[in-house]
């Protein structure tokens, strides 16, 4: 996972160190006293999602096809805010019911920041450090959420930090934790909204995805060239990043939709 991080994951110093660390210590216990809990926060197109599908292709070996890994979407799973109650029940259901059948399950949850407010509450027994919770010894389960909330904050910090001359291998995790804090936990429209998820800190890794220069997205080109076993061409890698729109207008430091696009726009310049 580490080497893969190292040569793959583009522009993201805090990502590979959080997560490194957080699946290291967790991994090397026999016996963790509470689940790995990590939060992954940033706009789109920064790594969430290829972080947390790396991470559970080394974990589990048939990948986010395991039958251990378990995603859960607000907008497929949960789309009816009138349905509350429900989807309360059954989400708890089925975290019970998977962890019953393997202690090592993983769950993703995807867009956060489009959870009704409320809903993730009924998954905080099974976050915390207790020995069992219904019957189940848990507590070497791994749960992710990624949320694009956050990401406006990140953005505007690490253009802030741009302009102080400081690198982005400079940023530390200080630098971003209260801003993520404020738009993520603090925010009524969020997932997390008052939750006692947040009040219990029981989440053990807040990890910031940093907005990516032009550079990082030169890299993204070049791997997934190398990734649909395409020749490395500079004409290529060029034409595709200079097609994305970069931010702040005047400037045009950090690609706004970060690499999200990349793969898709390859076949233009082939």
């Amino acid at each position: 996972l580490e080497c893969d991080l190292a040569m793959n994951l583009v522009g993201q110093p805090l990502v590979k160190q959080q997560v490194m660390k957080g699946v290291r210590e967790f991994l090397e216990k026999q016996n963790p006293t509470k689940p790995l809990v990590l939060s992954f926060h940033g706009s789109t197109g920064t790594g969430k999602t290829y972080v947390s599908s790396m991470l559970i292709r080394h974990l589990f070996r048939d990948g986010l096809r395991s039958p251990y890994v378990h995603q859960f979407s607000p907008l497929a799973h949960f789309p009816h805010h009138e349905q509350l109650e429900q989807y309360k029940e059954n989400l708890k259901h089925w975290i019970q019911g998977n962890l019953t059948t393997c202690g090592r399950s993983a769950f993703l949850f995807d867009e956060m920041d489009k959870m009704h407010p409320g809903l993730i509450d009924v998954i905080m027994p099974f976050l915390g450090p207790s020995w069992v919770v219904y019957g189940t010894n848990y507590r070497k389960a791994i749960f992710i959420f990624v949320s694009n909330a956050g990401g406006e904050q990140i953005k505007k910090m690490t253009l802030d930090l741009w302009h102080a001359h400081k690198d982005r291998e400079e940023i530390s995790l200080q630098d971003m934790e209260s801003a993520i804090s404020k738009a993520v936990f603090e925010n009524p429209q969020s997932g997390f909204w008052k939750s006692g998820i947040i009040n219990e800190h029981l989440i053990d890794f807040v990890v910031p995805f940093l907005p990516l220069k032009r550079h990082h997205v030169k890299q993204c080109v070049t791997n997934e060239l190398i990734q649909q076993g395409l020749e490395v061409r500079q004409d290529v890698v060029q034409g595709v990043a200079d097609s994305i729109p970069y931010f702040p207008e005047e400037e045009k430091i950090f690609s706004s939709t970060g690499c999200k696009t990349v793969s898709s726009r390859i076949s233009f310049f082939i």
